[in-house]
């Protein structure tokens, strides 16, 4: 067994060799970043930003602690975004327009690299949320599948022996168009989001007969089941 190892290796270094090429499996060269957060935020004259500098020392997130705080008030409401000690917001004007540059301490430090653009990602989205807001889509898909509004409640009939009630957050509104589908609307993404995988839940996809709640354009592949 070892002079056939033997010979195999000396083969590939033979074609290794003759080629001139030899291909690593790693490689040294540095990862190629987005800076993101270097790009300026532009925001329109119905936007209104103040940051005040005041430490938060009684955070709801232990995370939160001695930040600053930014509030973001738009045509569809108001947003408040913790703002970490290291990172700095510098407000410009430029031709007309109002900017917002995002930049940290010590880019360096890798905690600092990591929330400067992730930062400058938040502050977008919560500027798109306050001026345009975020759709999000529900649809019941199965036999007697529905949803019906009674108040600020969600009841759906999801082949449950009784209907499942859902209480509606404050800050989002639910529209139901059709019996089978719902439209979730809100100025904060992550909380459309959260609430639409709340109800997801009740009634995850399933891929055998691709039943089940789908939010937005979410798809899932056919499964066959096995005959015997």
């Amino acid at each position: 067994m070892s002079g056939l190892m033997s010979r195999r290796l000396g083969l590939c270094c033979q074609a290794i060799a003759a080629t001139g090429t030899f291909r690593r499996s790693f490689t040294t060269s540095p990862a190629v970043l987005s800076h993101i957060g270097k790009q300026s935020l532009p925001f329109g004259s119905d936007v209104v930003m103040t940051h005040d500098s005041t430490p938060i020392m009684n955070p709801r997130v232990a995370a939160d602690l001695h930040s600053s705080t930014l509030h973001i008030k738009g045509p569809l409401g108001e947003q408040v975004l913790p703002i970490k000690p290291f990172v700095k917001l510098t407000f410009e004007q430029e031709q007309g327009d109002s900017l917002l540059s995002v930049s940290v301490e010590n880019s360096e430090i890798k905690e600092q690299r990591a929330m400067w653009g992730t930062t400058r990602a938040l502050i977008a989205n919560a500027i798109t949320g306050v001026t345009e807001g975020y759709t999000v889509p529900i649809r019941l898909v199965g036999v007697g599948y529905r949803a019906t509004l009674e108040g600020k409640k969600i009841s759906m009939k999801l082949g449950y022996s009784h209907p499942i009630e859902i209480e509606i957050p404050e800050g989002i509104k639910c529209t139901t168009p059709l019996p089978n589908k719902m439209v979730l609307t809100g100025n904060d993404i992550q909380k459309v989001k959260e609430f639409a995988f709340k109800i997801r839940k009740w009634r995850t996809p399933e891929p055998y007969n691709q039943k089940g709640i789908f939010v937005g354009d979410e798809t899932i592949a056919k499964k066959v089941s096995k005959k015997k």
